[in-house]
């Protein structure tokens, strides 16, 4: 339940610093001449309705298992990371097409006190990922890596904003356009990153075997177990924030059956003791003169 709890506090973190910048930018990109800073702002916009489905799906995620769910319900965090990514990409075709938009229409250069305001923007938003990512390292939550990386996003926008209004400022007449062209080259970044989110959560989805070093760690722990002469196949699929696990424990051909469903139990206790991140862990127990080729 702590990593739960960390999680859903952590996104509370990004919903009100989303609201408070997207206010900010928004104010400043249209005061301050700069539709960049107003493309940020969409953004940021975008990122506060994907942080409250990222605290949905950790909300729903926390229910226990029951009838109908008897996994439990972690399955929705990749989901929600899909809607996420349709957040992060709808954002991005927004941008492109405004900016575009804009560079084919004159208008003023953007004012010079709006570089400050990037500056202390993109100084935050690195800030808020490094945050989110550490928990969702913590946590292990797939939804919340995605939240962090909309901060680095965010960051990635401001940046290109940055780049383009100091040109525009520099260069003056004739490079009033640059901020549009930095929010259009900000946005090819958005979708970019929307592929790097997607694609870890499709394979959690399709149960995609991405977790050596969990079953490692697990093969490891199993031998310490008295009984336990070494495992044999050893399955890991992730759920939310948890593992399930399916393992063949080798035991002495020669015990009961009874002995063999006590170590099956005292194996299982032990993982769930020992790697904490375990929720559903199935052993199946295999007499050691019945199988070719063991691993230790």
């Amino acid at each position: 339940m702590k990593n739960e709890q960390t999680a859903i506090r952590t996104t509370y973190f990004s919903i009100i610093g989303n609201t408070c910048l997207a206010l900010v930018k928004g104010f400043a990109g249209f005061f301050g001449n700069s539709y960049a800073l107003i493309a940020d702002a969409i953004e940021s916009t975008t990122d506060i309705f994907a942080s409250l489905l990222v605290l949905f799906g950790l909300k729903y995620a926390k229910r226990p298992a029951d009838k109908n769910h008897p996994y439990g319900h972690g399955k929705i965090e990749p989901l929600i990371t899909f809607l996420v990514v349709a957040f992060l990409v709808t954002s991005a075709t927004i941008i492109a097409y405004e900016s575009i938009e804009n560079i084919q229409t004159p208008h003023k250069v953007p004012k010079p006190w709006t570089l400050i305001v990037l500056g202390i923007i993109i100084l935050w938003k690195e800030i808020s990922y490094r945050i989110v990512l550490k928990k969702s390292r913590e946590t292990n939550s797939t939804s919340l890596k995605a939240d962090a990386w909309h901060h680095r996003s965010d960051a990635i926008t401001s940046v290109m904003a940055f780049i383009g209004i100091s040109i525009a400022i520099i260069f003056g007449k004739g490079y009033e356009t640059a901020d549009d062209w930095a929010a259009l080259l900000a946005s090819v970044f958005i979708l970019y990153n929307s592929y790097l989110i997607f694609r870890p959560a499709l394979g959690e989805i399709m149960d995609e075997h991405l977790h050596d070093d969990i079953l490692e760690e697990i093969r490891e722990v199993s031998t310490k177990v008295d009984g336990v002469l070494g495992t044999e196949k050893c399955y890991v699929r992730k759920a939310g924030m948890k593992y399930h696990v399916d393992l063949h424990a080798m035991v002495d051909a020669d015990i009961s059956v009874r002995e063999g469903h006590e170590i099956a139990h005292r194996l299982q206790d032990y993982l769930k003791k020992e790697l904490p991140n375990l929720e559903h862990v199935l052993i199946h127990i295999e007499p050691d003169d019945m199988v070719p080729e063991t691993h230790s």
